[in-house]
């Protein structure tokens, strides 16, 4: 098959770095990249230790040849899975961080393992992946590593779409990205909102003393009753467009108090891929992704999308 993308279609990017975290995130956006109809490009940061040598070459006036291994691997890969799409290979320079935006800066996705090469073995997220989760210019795949991962058996036609949605928030970019993930898989949306129950008014009085604190009353039925059909009449009517644009996506509305981050880690265990939002820029002009972000992509057990709030 051609090695040559298309000129009309966005490709996937992934970034490889040779550990197995990344050679599984590999295997996962070539299915990605089969689902919809687009190139595959698989990027791989070149070593400093590389880079200098190769600089070096070149001041030489001789043309460096260093053979990039780390590439060589990778297309062992993806040539003994086989393929259906065009397949490039690029050997980049420069910081891993600034390198893979460049590279992704017209893509349809941009895809990582949760951790790559160094570090400590017992960290949940590197700090590539936490990084380009808040400068990608595309979204973000973080594939989580085999250790608390669900199964991938069957690619990313395994298992549901579960988008995390505050009615208020949640830019539409991120709800049509999980929609045509859904869409593109054949599978359900699974629509989560969920929301802290303010505590009852007593819980706010203030007691004497610590000797006489006891736990406040949990709050009347009837008050959590009419709270839930307000967060579900919010997120229908936030939801109603998009319905209409992806008629042949099976909606699974869900609106359950609690904690947020926490619904979506345990519902991650049978999921196909978990979409999120990212936040817009701080007021400081900090790049924020936010808590549940944070919680989802340290610990889901399947591969976190988190979506740029202006992704369309």
């Amino acid at each position: 098959m051609s090695e040559t993308s298309t000129a009309y279609e966005p490709p996937v990017v992934v970034g490889v770095d040779g550990s197995e975290h990344s050679l599984r995130a590999l295997e996962w956006a070539l299915g990605a990249a089969e689902d919809v109809g687009a190139p595959l490009i698989v990027a791989h940061v070149r070593s400093e230790a590389l880079q200098l040598g190769a600089a070096r070459i070149a001041s030489l006036g001789a043309t460096p040849e260093l053979p990039d291994t780390v590439a060589r691997t990778a297309r062992t890969v993806v040539e003994e899975r086989g393929h259906r799409v065009p397949v490039r290979y690029d050997s980049l320079d420069g910081a891993v961080t600034d390198a893979l935006p460049a590279a992704a800066r017209d893509a349809r996705l941009l895809v990582t393992g949760s951790r790559g090469h160094g570090g400590f073995s017992s960290l949940l997220l590197g700090s590539t992946s936490r990084t380009l989760a808040m400068t990608a210019p595309c979204p973000l795949v973080v594939v989580p590593h085999e250790a608390r991962a669900a199964s991938l058996k069957g690619g990313t036609e395994a298992g549901r779409v579960l988008l995390g949605l505050h009615p208020e928030e949640t830019a539409d970019g991120v709800v049509d990205f999980a929609f045509e993930a859904a869409h593109h898989r054949g599978v359900p949306l699974e629509a989560v909102t969920s929301f802290r129950l303010p505590p009852p008014q007593g819980a706010l009085l203030a007691v004497p003393s610590p000797a006489l604190q006891v736990p406040p009353p949990l709050p009347l039925a009837d008050d959590a009753k009419a709270l839930v059909s307000e967060a579900e009449r919010e997120q229908e009517e936030r939801l109603r467009p998009f319905v209409a644009r992806w008629p042949g996506v099976e909606l699974v509305p869900v609106v359950v108090p609690g904690d947020a981050a926490g619904r979506l880690v345990t519902g991650s265990q049978d999921a196909g891929l978990l979409v999120v939002g990212r936040h817009h820029r701080h007021h400081l002009g900090s790049l924020l992704i936010g808590s549940v972000a944070h919680a989802v992509l340290h610990h889901a057990h399947c591969p976190v999308a988190v979506v740029p709030p202006g992704e369309s």
